[in-house]
């Protein structure tokens, strides 16, 4: 069972490597390994990282646990820049070549199988960019190229430059707002589609419960939907999720991540765990079949238009 994601062929299910490094409170190498070789025994070939992540070090853990081993599809991202404790997003020619090779010395391969623009600068035409990612396609050191987060009229004009294989954009039953223009728009252009945070950042799992669930450095706690009031909103609507789940006999995280899956056979999220029983419950969604009549109870439960809070602090870069 696989799907296409533009010319590439992957499963129906990729992960997330994120948090093994940051952002979600404290990792364990070994564990995070582990949870990587389960993936690719259980039919998992999509592998997400970034440079971002850590930074530098979660594309090492990464580039260890798939040395020697063979039948994945490794995708990274570049374009973030972390310097001083800021942030700042770059796409001009220099940067995009100085950045593949950290990338390809980090993870201990020859080719990257799919590399994204992790955002879009504002100060670097999409032409610009892409037409130096198309260099590295010519060169051999990257066979397919993504964008992520991009918006619709960025999709088109990358992908006049260069096929775009896939975009990967935040997309759940609380992340909903590619839906009505960018995710057709993708569709027409035969882009695939990467969701990541599937599970709402964990919160559609019914794990949390309150900002005290998080461990200590866990970037969620200062998230504004999981704040004050909006987090209050946010888990009566997952509370509904989990009385549906309980009917199912399935947990709250596997029927949400079952409703994205849904969503087409160009669709393959991401989601990120470094537990091997997450992954498990995780994988085990991909294969759940839902009615219209689930799909749409579902969607009751979660309306899109009552989730509480902006995706992150700052919105700024996202869309483009």
């Amino acid at each position: 069972m696989s799907r296409s994601l533009g010319s590439l062929q992957v499963g129906p299910q990729g992960l997330g490597c994120m948090g093994m490094s940051e952002f979600y409170g404290a990792g364990d190498e070994q564990e995070s390994i582990a949870v990587i070789h389960r993936a690719l025994e259980l039919g998992v070939t999509l592998i997400d990282t970034a440079d971002m992540y850590g930074p530098h070090v979660n594309e090492e853990l990464v580039g260890r646990a798939l040395a020697g081993r063979s039948g994945y599809v490794l995708a990274t991202k570049f374009g973030i820049v972390r310097e001083g404790g800021g942030r700042s997003i770059r796409g001009d020619r220099a940067y995009v070549r100085s950045s593949v090779e950290g990338s390809l010395k980090r993870l201990g391969v020859e080719t990257i199988d799919l590399y994204y623009l992790h955002r879009v600068p504002s100060d670097t035409p999409i032409e610009e960019t892409v037409g130096a990612m198309a260099e590295l396609v010519t060169e051999g050191k990257v066979r397919h190229l993504g964008l992520s987060e991009a918006g619709a009229d960025t999709l088109r004009r990358a992908h006049a430059v260069h096929p775009i294989t896939a975009l990967q954009s935040e997309w759940s039953l609380w992340s909903r707002d590619i839906e009505a223009e960018i995710v057709p728009t993708a569709r027409e252009l035969g882009i695939g589609i990467v969701p990541y945070s599937p599970l709402g950042r964990g919160v559609l799992t019914g794990r949390f419960a309150s900002p005290a669930d998080f461990e200590e450095g866990d970037f969620r706690a200062v998230n504004p939907r999981f704040s004050g009031e909006n987090l209050d909103a946010n888990l009566k609507m997952v509370a509904e999720l989990k009385a549906l789940a309980a009917e199912r006999g399935v947990t709250a995280g596997q029927l949400a991540l079952a409703w994205v899956q849904h969503r087409g056979s160009d669709v393959v999220p991401i989601p990120g765990t470094k537990r091997i029983r997450y992954l498990e419950e995780n994988v085990a969604a991909a294969s759940l079949e839902l009615s219209e009549a689930d799909l749409a109870a579902v969607e009751a439960a979660v309306p899109a238009s009552a989730v509480a809070g902006e995706r992150y602090p700052d919105m700024s870069s996202i869309g483009r």
